[in-house]
């Protein structure tokens, strides 16, 4: 069982390159004369002819996860730095609503962790998505309260 276009390529004759000036691919074998495209084992890769390559057409997406999420982290310290400087209050919760209003964190953050480098003086309540070992056991140890924000 053959098909037309088998045969077809079967009974088409070989062009074979440079073999005389006669056979209309002769001499320099249809490449022109010179440069890096007529010599052999080199091709110019990714070129589109002055076209905007597609690499350079397409969004990079690379290691960037479309889907991460930005988590704000904040020390112990500073929040104890912007007590003292009476930009946060110890009555009200300190959460991730009252740190985007006062710029604390940037607003396009979605989750809030607590870290736990430097000491806290006051007793303050957290709310927050997540927390580090030792800045929970910093806050209970000094009788600050932690809420935890289910998923």
């Amino acid at each position: 069982m053959t098909s037309l276009n088998t045969t077809e390529k079967i009974l088409r004759k070989k062009i074979r390159v440079g073999r005389g000036i006669g056979s209309g691919k002769g001499k320099t074998s249809g490449r022109g004369v010179k440069g890096q495209k007529s010599r052999s084992g080199v091709a110019i890769k990714s070129f589109e002819g002055g076209q905007m390559p597609l690499y350079r057409r397409l969004p990079k997406r690379g290691f960037n996860p479309l889907k991460s999420l930005k988590v704000a982290k904040i020390n112990l310290d500073k929040i104890q730095m912007f007590i003292d400087n009476k930009k946060l209050s110890l009555n009200d919760t300190i959460n991730m609503e009252t740190l985007k209003k006062l710029k604390i964190i940037s607003k396009n953050s979605q989750k809030l962790k607590i870290l736990g480098k430097g000491e806290i003086k006051n007793k303050i309540n957290i709310q927050a998505d997540l927390i580090s070992k030792s800045a929970s056991e910093k806050l209970d140890k000094i009788g600050g309260s932690v809420q935890i924000n289910k998923k």
